[in-house]
């Protein structure tokens, strides 16, 4: 029998799993209490998936000898493979009773303690494991995995280094301290701790989902994505892997492929929330509102429902002019993002009508859900000295863009004898004449796009910029977590985001008295800066095109009153169409020109004003155009309605700079009061009213008096080259007033408090 069961064991351990099974049960048939054979075999039954029989051998080989260890051991990994942690766990503890410091033993007695959810008892044998053996690879591993999940960190590394100390090939040794630093945001060595990881293991699936997360993180999607090419070639179905794939195109702006590759996400895991936040996302970014609005709609059927698809959803019915059940849902947006019990895009909140306060709370619950404290700094004020105040002016949108088209002629105004500027933009470069524009226009010039927000923010201190301005604040695009990085000892948020941003680590807004009364403070984590007439700007270098089409070339009657408003769809609500249905019926003739937001949302507004008795012909439609064509057939229209509570903004400037008059209404809100500023400051503070109805009466009253109408706009025309609103020297004097202001009162210690720019005369060239 001896010869019979080695030549088994020897068949065991090539595999041969049939012929070796043969020899055991024939050891087995003559001497049934043969310890060898019933071990030896149990773990054979194990090897082919049949734990119910291993478990039985292998008890009957103890019920023979209740000595071995090895045979306890072998027991405890069946029933933990079998789901019976408990068993197991007894299984162990009969091994360390005969072999009290079996490492091995008590490494994985500590593995089956946290299957069972008692950590503190797992940790306590991990540590008995690694006195016995120092050298234990596993438990070192297992251990640093144990101590991240309960929140130590530093002590998960320390755990790694020791065990890549042991075995620097160890590629789960690896991976796995590349997820600690990643938890800590640090990321770099994080990815560095990944490739260490492939190369000692090519093949490592997560190692390598977690490299292309870091690369995520680190702004290089294309890289990102080879990753997770070579984790889905390992394992083809890693579902979040195919999600994050999604995430990697979606950022290289290869959006069908993105789409797709939730898809296959989805198909490979249906319930998969984050492919189906992403895919309805994806919808909407590729302009299928109506097919996104279909998807947020079942994902708000789910229990829980994912925190963010309120949001979605109105923010796509919005953008298409959907208003069926609008003001229900709205209301609990508000709420939610008040209370904080699903997360709101500030910027979204602002369609809406909500107070300073309502915002206030929802920008603080973005910036908590985005973990993005402040990081507060000691500055070496010696280390700042120099003649020139340095600026870095921070956005996404230097290249053909609105933000661009409004502050270029800033930039190259600004005072270079007292005033150093430099642009920080992690935007594309869409190689346009204004990117060219602009980079010449700064006197430093940085492209980051593909930084990340801590190594921008150490960037610009290391350029000693004294004032960093954010100009995008909650936009699209934004990457407000460079400031919560401090980039500057002064931050500043100027044109993108109006309202607060809840951010205790932007110190200042810039804003004038009509957007920001000082009475709103309490509702701003910033501290006002009032400019003395306007807080918007323009460049004044854009020309209205040469020729001036006809009437007809754009759509219109030749003969009738034009009300327009060219602004997005979003803004536009059922209180404001109803006031705009009302004046065409009121006003024979007229007709309202629209921007062409979208099909879906011109079918809607259609469907809208035939439902207020209008015929839908009288809606007018214009398509995207170049600015100084856009301009050009602006003048065609006699009169702009704004929008409330989200104002026309460039908008608004765009038509008073074409000579078209604009009827405001001022809002709660600094989004909704933005005209109302303008106006002043072109000197047209008549055409602000202060509720609804009065906004209602004064269109109606200017597109039935030719005469009063004419007579505002006589007013307009020669205004235009003097007015505030449009002269961007004097702007730039006021604005450099304000930053040596906020540097002056920095240099002397002070805290950043609200303050007034006052007035300063610039010459017209």
């Amino acid at each position: 029998m001896l010869h019979t069961i080695e030549q088994a064991i020897q068949l065991h351990q090539q595999g041969r799993l049939i012929d070796a099974e043969r020899l055991y049960r024939e050891v087995l048939r003559v001497s049934p209490r043969d310890f060898e054979a019933l071990h030896r075999l149990g773990v054979l039954k194990a090897q082919q998936g049949k734990p119910d029989e291993a478990v039985r051998l292998i008890e009957s080989a103890l019920a023979v000898d209740r000595t071995s260890v090895p045979a306890y051991l072998n027991c405890a990994l069946v029933l933990v493979g079998a789901g019976r942690h408990a068993d197991a766990l007894a299984a162990y503890d009969r091994a360390l009773a005969i072999d009290p410091r079996n490492a091995s033993a008590l490494s994985m007695r500590a593995d089956t303690l946290c299957d069972l959810g008692r950590r503190d008892e797992a940790l306590a044998s991990y540590d008995r494991a690694i006195a016995a053996d120092p050298r234990l690879v596993p438990a070192l591993v297992n251990r640093g995995v144990l101590l991240r999940e309960l929140a130590r960190p530093e002590e998960a590394l320390a755990s790694y280094d020791h065990a890549i100390a042991v075995e620097p090939r160890d590629a789960e040794a690896w991976n796995n301290r590349g997820v600690v630093l990643h938890e800590l945001d640090r990321i770099p060595e994080a990815l560095a701790s990944y490739e260490r990881a492939l190369a000692n293991q090519a093949d490592h699936v997560e190692a390598l989902f977690n490299c292309g997360n870091a690369l995520l993180a680190l702004r290089r999607p294309a890289e990102a994505a080879s990753r997770y090419t070579r984790a889905l070639a390992q394992r083809p179905d890693f579902a979040d892997a195919c999600n994050n794939m999604g995430s990697a195109l979606s950022q290289l702006g290869r959006f069908e492929q993105a789409f797709a590759s939730y898809e296959r996400t989805l198909a490979l895991k249906p319930g998969h929330i984050d492919a189906l936040v992403n895919r309805a996302g994806m919808l909407e970014k590729l302009g299928r509102h109506q097919e996104a609005i279909a998807a947020y709609e079942r994902l708000r059927a789910l229990r829980p429902e994912p925190p963010t698809v309120l949001d979605g959803l109105l923010r796509c019915r919005m953008s298409i002019c959907q208003w069926s059940g609008m003001e229900a849902l709205s209301r609990d947006l508000v709420a939610a993002a008040v209370d904080g019990s699903a997360t709101v895009d500030p910027f979204d909140l602002l369609a809406f009508d909500t107070t300073p306060a309502e915002q206030l709370a929802c920008g603080r619950h973005w910036v908590r859900e985005k973990k993005l404290k402040h990081i507060f700094r000691q500055w070496d004020k010696a280390a700042f000295s120099g003649d020139r105040i340095r600026v870095a002016y921070v956005s996404a949108d230097f290249h053909q863009h609105v933000t661009a088209n409004v502050m270029a002629e800033l930039f190259e105004l600004q005072d270079r004898t007292r005033f150093e500027l430099i642009g920080i933009s992690f935007g594309q470069d869409d190689r346009s004449p204004m990117r060219s524009r602009l980079t010449r226009a700064f006197d430093r010039f940085f492209d980051v796009s593909t930084r990340t927000d801590g190594d921008i923010a150490k960037l610009i201190r290391e350029l000693g910029a004294h004032i960093a301005l954010d100009l995008k604040g909650h936009t699209q695009d934004a990457r407000i977590g460079i400031f919560a990085q401090r980039a500057a000892p002064i931050q500043v948020g100027h044109i993108g985001f109006p309202a607060t941003t809840g951010a205790d680590f932007i110190d200042y807004i810039i804003a004038d008295r009509f957007v920001l009364p000082l009475e709103h403070e309490p509702f701003f984590d910033e501290k006002i800066v009032h400019l003395p007439e306007c807080y918007h700007l323009r460049d004044c270098t854009q020309r209205v095109a040469p020729t001036i089409p006809s009437r007809g070339a754009v759509g219109l009657p030749e003969r009738g009153f034009v009300f327009c408003c060219f602004n997005n769809g979003w803004k536009i609500n059922p209180r404001m169409f109803d006031i705009w249905g009302r004046l065409l019926a009121a006003v024979e003739g007229s007709v309202l020109w629209l921007f062409s937001s979208n099909e879906h949302a011109i079918a809607n507004l259609r469907k809208e004003i035939a439902a207020r008795g209008i015929d839908p012909d009288r809606l007018v439609f214009a398509p995207h155009r170049d600015l100084s064509d856009h301009l050009a057939r602006v003048t065609l229209a006699d009169l702009f309605l704004d929008t409330l509570p989200y104002n026309a903004h460039t908008t608004a400037s765009d038509a008073l700079w074409a000579g078209v008059p604009v009827v405001t209404c001022t809002g709660p809100a600094f989004a909704g009061r933005v005209a109302t500023s303008m106006l002043h400051a072109v000197g047209l503070p008549e055409l602000v009213t202060t509720t609804p109805e009065d906004y209602e009466a004064l269109a109606r009253k200017l597109a039935g008096d030719a005469p009063l109408l004419r007579s505002i706009r006589a007013r307009l025309e020669p205004n235009r080259p003097r007015c505030p609103l449009f002269d961007t020297a004097r702007f730039a004097r006021h604005l450099e007033s304000a930053y040596a202001t906020m540097v002056d009162m920095w240099r002397r210690g002070e805290a950043a408090r609200a303050f007034s720019v006052s007035p300063i005369d610039s010459p017209r060239a």
